[in-house]
């Protein structure tokens, strides 16, 4: 995919779209609730959901989308649900990785997978080189993945390298702590969507995120349509991005 200006990407005449979107996928437990379902079910709606969102990506132009599916903090839920959503997780990659290879996107899954069972790290890395070579829609889902745990795994890569005598710490600059950052080879995040009305970023990527745009809304996830998303792309083409200069020295 062809490399454009951070966030002057264009899809189908619509204007501006971001080169890459990063969601919290919030709220499909509440939704299952309102309906008296048990939360899992909402979960297994929200992967429906997923599809529909990937895409409206590649059909936007955008570079990258990256999807908060589990965090190192969600392991504090009931055991059951963790268990459901592990499982979840499997049957998805089972059931899409084709269809992600047969539409030319990219999968990579960005977290600790020491935490994860032997049998799903071994589908991950068996999804992630079938489509290795792909080279449309980069997909990152974050799976017991958290913005701290990031940052602490580059600091300790550059920790490392710094004892060994292999890197002066004079020479880690915020730049070179970044390059050993999940996801240092893709564009930082244009747009960040929070669905499911909370109005935070939940230890998602945290360094990334430094200038991204922020939009949250109160739909819930299983109803993020490709309505909803359109909306959240117009907001993002009404912002001015300054990135530290004036309105000024932008809008010339």
């Amino acid at each position: 995919m062809a490399m454009a200006d951070q966030g002057d990407s264009t899809g189908s005449g619509d204007g501006p779209v971001p080169r890459h979107v990063a969601v919290i996928m919030d709220g499909s437990g509440r939704w299952a609730r309102k309906r008296l379902m048990p939360r899992v079910a909402g979960h297994r709606s929200g992967v429906g959901n997923v599809r529909s969102l990937v895409e409206a990506c590649g059909e936007k132009g955008v570079e990258a989308l990256t999807l908060f599916a589990f965090s190192t903090e969600n392991w504090r839920r009931p055991a059951t649900e963790v268990g459901a959503l592990m499982e979840l997780f499997m049957e998805a990659l089972q059931r899409e990785v084709n269809r992600l290879d047969e539409n030319n996107v990219r999968l990579r899954i960005i977290g600790d997978r020491s935490g994860l069972s032997d049998a799903l790290a071994e589908r991950i890395t068996a999804g992630e080189e079938q489509t290795r070579n792909n080279t449309g829609l980069n997909l990152n889902i974050a799976a017991n993945y958290g913005g701290r745990w990031d940052l602490a795994t580059a600091a300790r890569r550059l920790a490392e390298r710094a004892r060994a005598g292999e890197l002066d710490p004079e020479a880690i600059t915020p730049e070179r702590l970044g390059s050993e950052l999940a996801l240092a080879d893709l564009p930082e995040p244009d747009l960040f969507i929070r669905t499911g009305g909370e109005q935070r970023i939940s230890n998602f990527v945290l360094w990334q995120l430094a200038y991204t745009e922020l939009y949250f809304t109160d739909t819930l996830w299983p109803d993020f349509d490709r309505d909803a998303f359109e909306t959240a792309l117009e907001s993002f083409r009404g912002r001015q991005r300054r990135f530290g200069k004036t309105g000024e020295q932008v809008g010339r």
